[in-house]
Formats: C-alpha cells, structure tokens, sequence
C-alpha cells in the first residue's frame, strides 16, 4: 500500500464533470494497492492517516493530527502510484493490484477511518477522475507499510 497525504484547505472530485463528493479542511489522500497486497496494514495504515501530527498549532508547528483539527479525508484511489518506469518511457502498473484485490482493501481504508471518527470521503474506484485542491502549506507526505 502506498499513499500519498496532501493537507488541504480544500478538495473536490468530480467524474464526468459532476462533483461526487468533497471536503473542506483535511487530508486529501491518494491510495495505491500493490498486486501482493492483503489486508493486515489497513488498520495501522488508518491510524497512522488520521493520527499523523502534520497540522498546525496555534504556534504555527506542526503539532497537531486530524483528529485534534476535527478534518476530514478525501480518498481517491490511485493505482499509479504502482508505476514502474524503470525500462523505457511508458510506465507500467504491472505492480497494481487488480480491482478484485483493490477494492476490499480500498473500502476497508475507508471504513477503518471511519471507525476512528473521522469523516471519510471518497472519489470512485477505476473512474477517470478530475481532483481539484488547496494545498495547504504546502504540505505532501508518502507513506508505505515501511512507515506503520
């Protein structure tokens, strides 16, 4: 599992043009699933999304966790974070979970976040999606199972 934290002001993500869901202050985060993957991280990995001390104090540090700022999460699926751009210039997704394997730990990433208290919202796995944001900071951090 690789994912890819963006602090936002605010997020949006749209399919065809219609705003299927949104946020206003939070985490916009960007989920891949290798094609090894199963389900033993999906708890930490939540945990780890919704505990992460990345927004700021009122001393302006990075002190506080999404839980402490009552944010929310915007998560869109993301296989290419999977690239593999080692050999030629077309990337390949060879490492990407197929959906069958995806999807479950996709929706489990969610409802673990949810479990947790935090408002989850989501873009729709496989669709071709435009996501538009405010970063905040800017701040950007990647994960992986490395860092639970």
């Amino acid at each position: 599992m690789k994912v890819v934290l963006q602090r936002v002001s605010s997020a949006t993500v749209s399919v065809c043009g219609e705003v299927i869901d949104q946020i206003a202050h939070g985490w916009l985060v960007f989920l891949g699933i290798g094609n090894e993957q199963d389900s033993q991280y999906v708890e930490r990995m939540a945990e780890k999304i919704v505990n992460l001390r990345a927004f700021n104090d009122e001393f302006g540090k990075m002190n506080l966790s999404l839980m402490d700022v009552k944010g929310e999460v915007l998560i869109v699926s993301q296989f290419t974070l999977y690239a593999d751009c080692k050999k030629g210039r077309r990337p390949s997704f060879q490492m990407a979970a197929r959906p069958e394997v995806a999807i479950p730990i996709y929706e489990g990433v969610i409802q673990a976040i949810q479990k947790c208290g935090v408002s989850a919202r989501t873009g729709r796995f496989g669709a071709d999606m435009s996501v538009q944001l405010i970063n905040d900071g800017p701040v950007t951090i990647v994960l992986s199972e490395n860092d639970l």
